[in-house]
């Protein structure tokens, strides 16, 4: 005698327009970057909707490709992190941000190098990057004090093999680098002691305060210059980036001094800035 057919599995509750509504409210929790899920209750909720409901998981997780989000991890610690894809609406270019920080092109690619400073100082060892529970914490003085020795070491590097003008075609972009970031005034002067906004403390004091205003950094003090302390979302943002060639150059130089960003580096005697050197590979560069 032949057995029954099983029974039909029950069919997947469909998703109702409530659904679709909290899976873009969670998207939209996510582009809040300074908001911590410990301090909204509806957000918190939403994240454990999407840990502990498969099919809202899904239909948040499409909601953020559909506008063209990319999503890093969902978690109580990070929230809803996503970044945006390069034709995202949400899309926050580097460049754009750069220009709207300087008008000179030097100035520009100075910006670059003190974003790619902060984020080797910030998780100087791959352990750090891996850990979740690591905080890394830097100072804008001693940002400044590193880029100073690896511009050191750079220029001790081209020395060694020859390269006393401009690095040859080819050369790592960080080689190239040094020569703008090195000549240039690490605070300037102004009649009441304020940092100038082109001095490389200053370029590297906006560059904290853009990562301050997108949830990747928090102010802790005023000390160095001002101090910070990484959030999750910056984390994973940089180990989104860890792979750049620029990112790894800088590392591979071994001039990372302590992770709290604390060194006590004089700069050099300043003197006329270099014109920018072509395909420098770092970012900002235009």
């Amino acid at each position: 005698m032949t057995p029954p057919d099983p029974a039909p599995a029950p069919a997947a509750p469909g998703v109702t327009p409530a659904d679709a509504a909290d899976a873009a409210r969670l998207v939209a929790f996510g582009l809040q970057p300074k908001l911590l899920p410990a301090r909204d209750a509806e957000y918190a909720e939403l994240l454990r909707r999407h840990r502990d409901e498969p099919a809202f998981a899904r239909l948040a997780d499409a909601v953020a490709a559909g506008l063209g989000l990319i999503v890093l991890e969902v978690s109580p610690r990070a929230g809803m992190a996503v970044t945006a894809a390069e034709d995202s609406v949400f899309a926050v270019r580097m460049g754009d941000y750069a220009r709207r920080a300087a008008t000179d092109s030097a100035d520009r690619f100075l910006h670059g190098l003190a974003h790619l400073a902060v984020a080797a100082l910030a998780f100087p060892r791959p352990e750090d990057l891996a850990d979740d529970g690591y905080i890394g914490r830097v100072t804008v003085n001693g940002v400044d004090a590193f880029v100073r020795q690896a511009c050191r070491r750079l220029e001790e590097r081209a020395e060694e093999e020859g390269e006393n003008s401009d690095p040859a075609t080819g050369a790592p972009g960080l080689e190239s680098a040094w020569r703008v970031y090195a000549r240039r005034s690490a605070t300037g002067a102004t009649k009441d002691a304020r940092r100038l906004a082109g001095s490389t403390t200053g370029i590297i004091g906006k560059a904290v305060a853009f990562l301050v205003d997108s949830g990747f950094l928090q102010r802790t003090g005023d000390d160095s210059g001002g101090t910070y302390r990484t959030t999750a979302r910056y984390q994973l943002q940089v180990r989104d980036m860890a792979a750049s060639a620029a990112m790894a150059e800088l590392l591979e130089l071994g001039v990372v001094p302590v992770s709290d960003g604390s060194a006590t580096l004089l700069p050099p005697d300043e003197s006329d800035d270099l014109d920018l050197v072509a395909d420098a590979g770092l970012p900002f560069h235009s």
